[in-house]
């Protein structure tokens, strides 16, 4: 089915995507992308302009995780269902070049994807009351894990006396990774955030309820596109709006996925993210006497000495800690169980290293 994909490649479509999409085999199907998830429907956009769509049967049997559904932000393979018809049928889903994942709530150890084929992740943190370092780690593993490129949004600044205060402190937590002071309400920071909305790059918004995710979709629009309610005056906390994942194009020509509030973020796995978020405690470890130090009693232990010499912060020590163990008992029993299979993705060739993930941005920045 030929199609005009200019319209496409203004969300994010690309050589590599067209390629893969040959690759699925498929006949009279054409390329889409899922803008909103509704359970078992699916607002989707191709060069037609927006319509819905559903799994068939047969793509349901074959995806057996729930993982490997199409999420906000997947490429998939649609059949419309006529000639001149916006709606279609799922038939194939691409391979992912990221996935932001969490783990579900419940007992039994569950892959949640919050988004996929993001290249930034906005992590907005308000500042208010809400403001939690130990936090911003967590969500910062989410981001090395995932594949994006993780850019931190400190909003509401029009809020707090010194801004550059709190992006001191984030910056101590979180090295190499670009921190920025923001106020919708007072348009700071504007032009750094244009900047980055290039065409064709896709951006996550992640943080928690209230933080003010829905209001810099709305201000980087120049319109209302998101519902939003005002802060409570008992905590200075925003109220949480956002109730489902959604995908808007905005002006600049990039794409901006919304994401609902997280009152508690319960991480899925780790692939290299516990050491990225804390890539200072990586370093010293390896001046460790012992390969395999705990830094705790160890002799030689690099981390201990600098937690001694104050060169290393006992809280942000506290928290890798207790995130390290979380996530091996997370993987023993994924084990125990069966570990569930990973939705489709490439992220076998998606680079790991902050530096690698900077360069990988340029290269999708000016393409």
């Amino acid at each position: 089915m030929e199609l005009n994909l200019e319209t496409l490649v203004t969300i994010g479509w690309n050589s590599k995507r067209e390629t893969a999409f040959k690759q699925l085999g498929l006949e009279d199907v054409c390329p889409a992308r899922i803008v909103a998830d509704h359970g078992q429907k699916y607002r989707i956009i191709t060069e037609r302009g927006e319509g819905w769509a559903e799994m068939s049967g047969r793509l349901l049997h074959e995806l057996e995780e729930h993982s490997a559904y199409p999420a906000v932000g997947d490429w998939v393979a649609i059949r419309l269902l006529t000639s001149d018809s916006q709606d279609g049928v799922i038939h194939g889903v691409l391979p992912r070049s990221s996935q932001i994942s969490r783990r579900a709530a419940g007992s039994i150890p569950v892959e949640q994807i919050v988004a996929a084929n993001v290249d930034l992740l906005f992590i907005v943190v308000a500042l208010n009351l809400d403001f939690n370092l130990r936090r911003l780690e967590r969500y910062l593993i989410m981001a090395w894990n995932s594949g994006a490129l993780p850019v931190i949004l400190l909003s509401k600044a029009d809020l707090c006396d010194d801004p550059q205060r709190y992006i001191s402190e984030v910056e101590e937590v979180s090295p190499g990774v670009q921190v920025l002071a923001i106020s919708a309400m007072e348009d700071w920071g504007a032009e750094e955030l244009h900047h980055l909305l290039k065409p064709g790059v896709t951006v996550a918004l992640t943080g928690s309820s209230g933080s003010g995710k829905s209001t810099i979709v709305n201000w980087m629009s120049g319109q209302e596109m998101q519902r939003t309610q005002d802060i409570r005056e008992s905590d200075s906390r925003g109220r949480h709006t956002t109730t489902h994942r959604e995908m808007f194009i905005l002006p600049q020509g990039a794409v901006m996925i919304d994401t609902p509030g997280m009152r508690e973020l319960q991480l899925w796995d780790d692939e290299g993210g516990l050491a990225e978020a804390f890539s200072d405690i990586s370093e010293l470890a390896q001046g460790c006497r012992f390969g395999d130090c705990r830094h705790e009693r160890e002799l030689g232990c690099a981390v201990r000495a600098a937690l001694e010499e104050g060169l290393l912060d006992s809280k942000r020590m506290d928290n890798y800690r207790r995130t390290q163990r979380e996530l091996k008992f997370q993987t023993a029993k994924e084990r125990r169980r069966g570990k569930p299979n990973k939705a489709p993705s490439d992220k076998k060739d998606a680079p790991r290293g902050k530096g690698e993930q900077r360069r990988r941005f340029e290269v999708v920045e000016w393409e």
